[in-house]
């Protein structure tokens, strides 16, 4: 069969079934996602019916998922909100990383893996999946909840951390002098000053430059712009996540209306595409062996996610409803924690296993925290109601004393 044709086929079964699978999510009120996963992991390798044809295009449509993910994220808040998020949530920042981060570098040690890998692992348990979050947050109708700005504000500090994390664990995988290191670290820095910069600065004319009358122009100008952005930041070291996220904070008003409008039906696709591709990366027959400690570490990091959002919404101000649903929105992992791994294979060839392991309970464990964290912590919190005494049956004797 002629390669673009298998391609045709392929691509067109994949997407038939991600619409079943989201038509009997939707009908049960249940985020689609961990079906998109288990539907990758049937078409993947080692799976009942691999794949191959269609492999690069997925893998190309599941970086454009995850960038058009951030890109809708960012149309939500404009660029003052978003300094003002980090200046408010740099706190929630720091105890995100000391309760997700240590877990994971304390497993490696634990595992005699070496001080290298405990940097590796140390990411892959810290850092929250903003694809799954954002395709959350839309699927459960949470953007203008009061709690996801501040949800927003601890994945944004997670995304700009990594372009300091990611330079540091690259350099100590490669065995890099400090002074390359800091050339490396100093460029990731100065492209994501730059880029705030003129989010900040500049948005308005960012805006008035991406905007027309025309709809297929606007949505030409800015998927271009967002990937072009997203592709000058990865190169520079910098998540092209926060380049997209970026893109999309720059712009403001009437454009970021009608680009969301645009581009809300690409990013469905896009995103759906990029969950099937994480599963279809994922053979299953790696995952037994190290399924015992990936399932102890999902437990302990998913209660640290779960406590960082809860006390994260608090100092913001929250309702006890809305610290619990930040909780159980921040507990899936995901791209970035793939994104570390699979660098950190070549020193340490197990954490490759024990991390996809782990991604994929969390990713599949993350909407439906979400979604029940709240519900369940108002079942176990809620306080039995007193008796209220019977009038008509009042002892007599009782009631002489009362009237003397």
């Amino acid at each position: 069969m002629h390669d673009t044709t298998a391609m045709l086929i392929e691509l067109g079964a994949i997407i038939f079934v991600l619409g079943l699978l989201g038509r009997i999510a939707g009908r049960v009120g249940f985020s689609p996602i961990p079906l998109y996963l288990l539907a990758g992991l049937a078409f993947g390798q080692g799976g009942i019916l691999p794949l191959t044809a269609s492999e690069e295009f997925v893998a190309t449509g599941a970086e454009i998922g995850v960038i058009l993910l951030l890109l809708m994220l960012g149309l939500e808040y404009s660029a003052p909100e978003l300094v003002t998020t980090l200046q408010t949530q740099f706190p929630s920042g720091a105890v995100d990383f000391v309760l997700n981060a240590v877990p994971g570098a304390v497993a490696a040690l634990l595992l005699g893996w070496g001080p290298v890998a405990a940097v590796a692992l140390a990411g892959v348990t810290w850092i929250s999946s903003s694809g799954v979050i954002a395709k959350v947050l839309g699927d459960l109708r949470r953007i203008g909840n009061r709690e996801t700005p501040v949800v927003l504000g601890v994945l944004v500090l997670e995304d700009l951390a990594m372009a300091v994390y990611l330079p540091i664990l690259t350099a100590l995988l490669a065995g890099v002098s400090l002074a390359g290191g800091t050339v490396t670290l100093l460029i990731s820095l100065g492209t994501v000053g730059a880029v705030l910069y003129v989010a900040l600065r500049h948005g308005r004319l960012v805006s008035r430059a991406v905007s027309s009358d025309n709809a297929e122009m606007l949505l030409l100008v800015v998927l271009g712009l967002t990937l072009l952005v997203a592709g000058v930041a990865q190169q520079l070291q910098v998540s092209a996540a926060v380049g997209a996220f970026l893109v999309g904070i720059a712009l403001s008003g009437e454009v970021a209306e009608g680009a969301h409008n645009l581009l809300a039906p690409l990013r469905d696709l896009f995103a759906a595409v990029f969950f099937v591709f994480f599963g279809l990366h994922t053979n299953p027959a790696d995952i037994p062996p190290v399924l015992l400690p990936a399932l102890g570490l999902a437990v302990v990091t998913a209660l640290t996610k779960i406590a960082t959002g809860y006390w994260a919404a608090r100092r913001a101000g929250i309702s006890a409803k809305g610290r619990w649903r930040a909780g159980g929105t921040l507990v899936a992992r995901g791209e970035f924690s793939i994104v570390i791994a699979g660098l950190a294979v070549g020193v340490e060839p197990r954490i490759g296993p024990l991390a996809t392991a782990y991604v994929l309970l969390l990713v599949i464990l993350g909407p439906l925290t979400a979604r029940w964290t709240e519900p369940l912590s108002r079942c176990l919190t809620r306080r039995p109601r007193r008796a209220v005494p019977d009038a008509t049956a009042a002892d007599p004797v009782e009631v002489a004393r009362a009237n003397g």
